[in-house]
C-alpha cells in the first residue's frame, strides 16, 4: 500500500523500519498502543513481520493493518497509521502515532486524513471510528482536524488501560 500526501509517504511497513520504531518508543510515542516499550527492541521485528502478514491478508475485522508514515523532505520514518478491530465495540477505528521530534506540524492530522480516505474508499465500511482520551488535548484536535465528529465521552477501557479512563469517541462517515 502506498498513499502520497503534501508532506508524507505512508507506506507498507518494512522490516528495516524497526530502528525507527525503536526508537520512537524509547520517547514514549508507542506508550498507547503498546503500553510499556522498555523491552520493545525485543518484540519489535516481530510485531513488524506480523504487520506485514496482516496486511496481506487485507482484512481490517480481524486484527490490525498498521503502514508507516515517512517525512517526504528526508525520507525518515516518522510514524505509524492504521487501523485496529475493537472487536468489544464490534468496530474499526483509526490507529495512528507521530515521533515525538515530529510532533505539532500537522503530520499526524495529514496522515489520518489520508489514510482514512483510503480505508473509506477501499473496504465495505460506512465508517470509521477513533478514541482519544480526554486528557490527551492534542490527540483529540488531531482527529477533528482529520474530519471526525465527536460522537460522545464516557468511561472505557482499551486494551493498555489497567482502569477504565475518561475517553472522547469519534466518527468519520464515507
Amino acid at each position: 500500500m502506498k498513499i502520497i500526501t503534501e508532506r508524507l509517504i505512508i507506506r507498507s511497513l518494512k522490516p528495516e523500519d524497526k530502528p525507527a520504531f525503536v526508537e520512537m518508543a524509547s520517547d514514549g510515542s508507542l506508550h498507547e498502543i503498546f503500553g510499556d516499550c522498555r523491552e520493545c527492541g525485543k518484540w519489535m521485528g516481530g510485531w513488524i513481520q506480523e504487520a506485514i502478514r496482516l496486511e496481506q491478508e487485507n482484512n481490517p475485522k480481524k486484527d490490525y493493518l498498521a503502514y508507516a508514515v515517512v517525512n517526504k523532505k528526508d525520507g525518515v520514518v516518522i510514524g505509524s497509521v492504521g487501523c485496529s478491530y475493537y472487536q468489544n465495540l464490534g468496530e474499526t477505528g483509526l490507529t495512528y502515532f507521530i515521533g515525538s521530534a515530529y510532533r505539532g506540524r500537522g503530520f499526524a492530522s495529514e496522515a489520518a486524513k489520508s489514510y482514512t480516505g483510503y480505508f473509506l474508499k477501499s473496504y465495505d465500511a460506512d465508517r470509521m471510528i477513533a478514541t482519544a482520551k480526554t486528557d490527551n488535548p492534542a490527540s483529540c484536535k488531531v482527529l477533528e482536524r482529520a474530519g471526525f465528529r465527536l460522537l460522545e465521552t464516557r468511561r472505557y477501557q482499551d486494551i493498555n488501560d489497567d482502569t477504565p479512563q475518561d475517553y472522547r469517541f469519534y466518527e468519520i462517515k464515507r
